[in-house]
């Protein structure tokens, strides 16, 4: 995120004060001890090896490290709050052996579970609930066994992206794997929510490079990929893996990157002639540039000299070669930009990453292993995906009514390249051929309870922006989950979501593994008179 970003705020909200923490005043449902004793005691019985006892990873809410380790992996304060459900429990285990009897002990004892990885699904889903729950926290099964041999790697859902990414890095300097830019994001949700970053036009999604998984299903067994099956291994790669199971690891495919590869990131005030032509160029040229390169366009609202707020567009790059191959391509197809020599730099993939992520040059690597920079904000994101360039003419539209509505910062993502050419049914993330680019929208706020104001600023400016983007459906970004968008499933799967429907309901006809936008059944789906309506023509029911 860059930094004017994060300036906007202070000058937007001078003298807020930000509460740093809210474990004076836990919000903690209360439910019978005895079931609670009777699922530790389960644990306790079924939980193994005995190198890594249970009851070391057990925390109750008296325990001095849980308000800790609950706030941990929580990035945004609209779920840090005294009024925000507590679990009633954390389990942390340090062995996989340890995840099926948190599972078939809750099954047990009628509890229900919400599994952590990362914690950057910004709607709190992986560690809330409305209902009474005991946290799964794979904070401790973060081990990264790379195969250099094999080019394949072994991750455990709670590693971070920056620890797999440096644990590549670690034992080869031309191997690297396509996921996101941020390197906090845990493993676990970012892929099993398809996955991407700046090698998808070169190499896909993270989920089109995943050969294997370890999974633990409803009735408590560990599975890989061929004992779950084929439809089960395909719905966790992109279906949203909570929906299904505890997932513990991904086996990765490593893909080949160059020794060197070249970056820019150059600015534009949006106000300065020209600058909405070079974005509208960008709309028509950038999922068409060669698949090495990918070119990302942002925007951020920030501070000018004066002390007033303007949008700042930035174009950010990952090209997959030299510097003097980038600058050809760039004087070929997109002149407009102006890029020079001295914008575009050398390095290696490892430090392209950190580069991505507006990590200062010349930062030890190391850091990655341990990134826990957090900026206390609230925030509301969504997203959306474009197919027909939103005209030049409609461009100022926009950043006024970015204006009105706050401190929004977006990210526009070119597809095309490998994108074009994986069917959309491969896996259960459709969104691939006819796409231009996708946006990310991000609001961020600091006023405490300002929720309710926002959450409608943001609403209205996605309102707004539906005028350009896809319809019918008007498709979004799992990774970048909506409540706003409630049960209308088929944005995020599209075709794909009956197959969805029909793999959960062989694989958890009880629904255990659920949460507010989860897979449902179609034991469910017969229940629901309204959704049969709308819906008898996509999943063939009778009505």
């Amino acid at each position: 995120m860059a930094n004017c970003y994060l300036v906007s705020l202070i000058v937007i909200s001078i003298l807020v004060l930000i509460p740093s923490s809210s474990s004076s005043a836990n919000n903690i449902v209360v439910v019978d001890d005895t079931i609670i004793d009777a699922f530790i005691q389960c644990l306790g019985k079924q939980s193994r090896p005995l190198s890594y006892p249970i009851s070391d990873v057990i925390y109750k809410p008296t325990n001095s490290s849980f308000q800790e380790l609950l706030d941990n992996r929580i990035y945004n304060l609209r779920y840090q709050q005294s009024t925000t459900r507590k679990p009633l429990l954390i389990v942390a285990p340090k062995s996989e052996l340890n995840v099926p009897a948190v599972v078939t002990c809750a099954r047990a004892n009628g509890l229900k579970i919400k599994t952590r990885s990362g914690g950057h699904d910004f709607e709190g889903i992986s560690y809330t609930a409305p209902f009474p729950f005991i946290l799964l926290d794979l904070v401790n099964l973060n081990n990264v066994e790379i195969d250099i041999n094999d080019e394949t790697a072994w991750v455990q859902s709670g590693a971070t992206l920056g620890q797999i990414y440096y644990r590549i890095a670690e034992k080869s300097p031309v191997h690297a794997f396509p996921a996101g830019v941020c390197p906090t994001v845990g493993a676990g949700g970012h892929f099993s929510g398809g996955g991407y970053g700046a090698l998808m036009r070169k190499y896909g999604l993270s989920v089109d490079n995943i050969v294997d998984a370890r999974v633990v299903d409803a009735n408590g067994k560990i599975l890989d990929r061929e004992a779950m099956g084929e439809d089960f291994f395909w719905a966790i790669r992109g279906g949203g893996g909570s929906s299904f199971g505890v997932i513990l690891a991904w086996k990765l495919r490593l893909v080949r990157v160059p020794p060197t590869v070249t970056v820019f990131n150059v600015d534009k005030d949006v106000n300065t002639p020209g600058v909405n032509h070079i974005l509208y160029k960008w709309q028509n040229i950038a999922h068409k540039l060669p698949k090495d390169l990918l070119v990302r366009a942002e925007s951020s609202v920030c501070p000018t000299t004066s002390g007033n707020l303007s949008i700042k567009a930035s174009f950010i790059s990952m090209f997959l070669g030299d510097r003097e191959s980038l600058l050809e391509i760039m004087d070929k197809s997109f002149p407009e930009l102006g890029i020079t020599r001295e914008d575009c730099k050398e390095m290696t993939w490892i430090d392209s990453a950190m580069f991505w992520h507006h990590i200062p040059q010349g930062t030890p690597r190391e850091i990655l292993l341990n990134y826990d920079i957090k900026h206390p904000l609230y925030r509301k994101i969504k997203g959306d995906f474009i197919k027909t360039p939103i005209p030049e003419a409609a461009l100022p539209k926009i950043w006024e009514k970015i204006m009105q509505t706050g401190v929004v910062y977006m990210e526009w993502t070119p597809f095309g390249g490998r994108m074009d050419e994986i069917d959309e049914s491969a896996v259960p993330f459709a969104h691939r051929k006819g796409n231009s680019f996708m946006i990310f929208y991000d609001l961020l706020w600091v006023e405490d309870g300002m929720d309710e104001f926002y959450l409608n600023k943001a609403k209205e400016l996605y309102e707004f922006m539906g005028q350009f983007a896809s319809d019918s459906p008007r498709e979004a970004v799992l990774n970048y989950v909506d409540l706003d968008i409630g049960s209308s499933w088929e944005k995020y799967f599209k075709g794909n979501f009956p197959k969805l429907v029909m793999v959960k309901t062989r694989v958890d006809p009880t629904n255990f593994f659920s949460h507010e936008q989860s897979i449902p059944t179609l034991y469910m789906l017969l229940d629901n008179t309204d959704f049969k309506k709308g819906y008898n023509g996509l999943l063939r029911l009778p009505v």
